[in-house]
């Protein structure tokens, strides 16, 4: 079955591996101490019989005639040529197969971008990218299992194998009024929310809202079943010790509220903290005391328009299928919107982010003061864009079906540790217009491909040029906004879709890792310890 397995480190040495075979089983005993790997490296695993399909992430066979991967939420299964199917004992890791070398299976543990955080450095809060701290086991036992018989795939939602839409909202914007709105049009569409609130009211707007006005209407959005989530803990920013005093200080205003979204420069922010020189077992002993386990931070997918739903299918977060979801648009505006998606998503490059900052500030600049020192500005940050642009444009058949690199894996949902307490953290598609990107269209393509969508959303946002947000006024609803969402109400009442809060959402995944398979007597792949989720063989 197996010619060769090798384990290379994250520094591309190679160590080769003694294998086995017995009883369908192929076991692997890694000391990760032994070889010299702290948090990344690949197991690279070559078959005597070729692969001949790969499972896909919506539950369906395909070739490798093209490069295929698989990652934590998405089954593990090979089919080869010689009919024998195989499947790991545990769905940890990422399995990657490449057209070229359609023998070879890659098992990587912790590949980069997989796990992505957005960290702020330096004086003006620069972002960079880093891996989440996950720390493998001393020891490492897992098993690769052979069936001429079946395999076994695991559904994502409570009741079998339903797709996802999980609202996660930004709540920058509310106001005691929109709040009011939004949980009656949620009620009566029966969508729930992970709504994100400040603590304090401590903002540049007096008709900001916050818990500390608004307590008796956020506790209706409990009552309502919909969860609640730190914004950070106000809305503007105070000086970093009366800060730091909020974060250390804060009592939890309810049971249950283990979400934190991080919100703007506040020091204490997951993404900032450790710039701010804060100390990480002090820091992880705060998050734990209050019982906040999950976390967001900066990272988006993509930016869901029509075809651009599922977090699960890496072809939705390519610059093809963006471009095409956004053929409705204008010229001017969907040129626009493409330029930004290729900086931010496709590059994912901090630099080149800075420098459309920078253009779009000093174009601003230039027209309101008219100064010829702004015009050199502009120049230096135009060239500084135009370059990265030009080369995905002169080279548009290379560039236009490569996943974006912080998509690739697909990372929904990770740990992370800070000092000896982990944390799980959850990454977003961007869903700023609901016109786009909540048409019967995208939803019937979700519902095919059984796929995940936690969106990042500013549900009452009021500037104009969002266009597709869900006010069309201050107090009244978009009405295609609203037709959106009654579709989807219908296809959550009629259990065709599963709506969870973050948390719910979260609490389901987490078991994922923990259920484990083995061959029976017969040797048909089973689940040998169960967690509850749904199962279901193939053969």
């Amino acid at each position: 079955m197996v010619e060769s397995v090798q384990v290379i480190s994250k520094t591309q040495r190679s160590f080769p591996l003694s294998h086995e075979i017995q009883n369908g089983k192929l076991k692997f005993e890694i000391s990760t101490e032994a070889i010299g790997i702290s948090e990344s490296f690949d197991l690279v695993i070559t078959f005597i019989s070729p692969i001949r399909f790969f499972r896909n992430h919506d539950y369906t066979w395909v070739n490798v005639k093209q490069d295929r991967i698989a990652g934590q939420w998405v089954p593990k299964i090979l089919l080869l040529e010689n009919g024998y199917y195989v499947q790991p004992n545990q769905n940890i890791g990422y399995w990657e197969v490449n057209k070229q070398n359609p023998s070879v299976l890659l098992w990587r543990f912790n590949p980069e971008f997989s796990n992505p955080l957005t960290v702020y450095t330096g004086t003006q809060n620069e972002r960079v990218l880093a891996n989440a701290q996950s720390i493998l086991p001393e020891k490492l036992s897992l098993s690769l299992l052979f069936s001429n018989q079946n395999a076994v795939e695991f559904s994502r939602s409570p009741k079998p194998f339903l797709p996802v839409v999980c609202f996660t909202d930004h709540c920058d914007f509310d106001t005691a009024e929109s709040l009011k709105i939004q949980r009656a049009f949620f009620k009566q569409h029966q969508v729930k929310v992970t709504k994100g609130f400040f603590l304090h009211h401590f903002s540049k707007r007096a008709d900001n809202a916050s818990y500390e006005k608004e307590q008796a209407e956020l506790q209706l959005w409990l009552s309502d079943g919909h969860e609640l989530a730190y914004h950070s803990l106000s809305q503007s920013l105070k000086k970093d010790e009366e800060a730091f005093a909020d974060f250390y200080q804060f009592t939890p205003p309810f049971d249950q509220c283990p979400t934190w979204i991080d919100h703007g420069y506040q020091p204490y922010n997951f993404s900032l903290y450790q710039n701010k020189g804060l100390n990480e077992p002090t820091y992880a002993a705060a998050l734990n005391e209050k019982n906040i386990r999950i976390l967001w931070n900066y990272i988006d997918s993509g930016t869901a328009t029509l075809g651009v739903i599922n977090q699960l299918n890496t072809e939705d977060f390519t610059l093809q299928r963006f471009s095409k979801g956004t053929q409705n648009l204008g010229v001017k505006t969907r040129i626009g919107v493409l330029f930004k998606n290729i900086l931010f998503h496709y590059y994912a490059d901090e630099a080149r982010i800075l420098q459309y900052k920078g253009l779009s500030g000093s174009f601003k600049k230039m027209l309101q003061q008219k100064k010829a020192a702004l015009l050199f500005q502009f120049f230096r940050h135009l060239t500084a864009v135009a370059v990265p642009l030009l080369k995905v444009f002169l080279f548009w058949s290379h560039h236009k079906r490569k996943p974006y690199k912080l998509a690739q894996y697909t990372p929904i949902l990770f740990k992370h540790q800070i000092a000896d307490q982990t944390f799980l953290v959850f990454q977003t598609l961007e869903m700023v217009d609901f016109r786009a990107a909540l048409q019967p269209q995208n939803i019937d393509k979700l519902i095919r491909e059984k796929g995940i969508c936690i969106a990042h959303t500013y549900f009452s946002v009021p500037m104009a040029y969002h266009t597709g947000r869900l006010f069309k006024t201050p107090d009244t609803i978009d009405e295609i906004v609203a037709a959106n969402f009654e579709y989807l109400s219908k296809k959550i009442q009629n259990g065709e879709v599963w709506n969870p809060t973050l948390k719910e959402l979260v609490d389901f995944l987490s078991t994922f890792e923990t259920t484990v398979l083995d061959l029976d007597a017969d040797s048909k792949i089973v689940v040998a310890h169960s967690t509850g989720i749904p199962n279901r063989p193939i053969s």
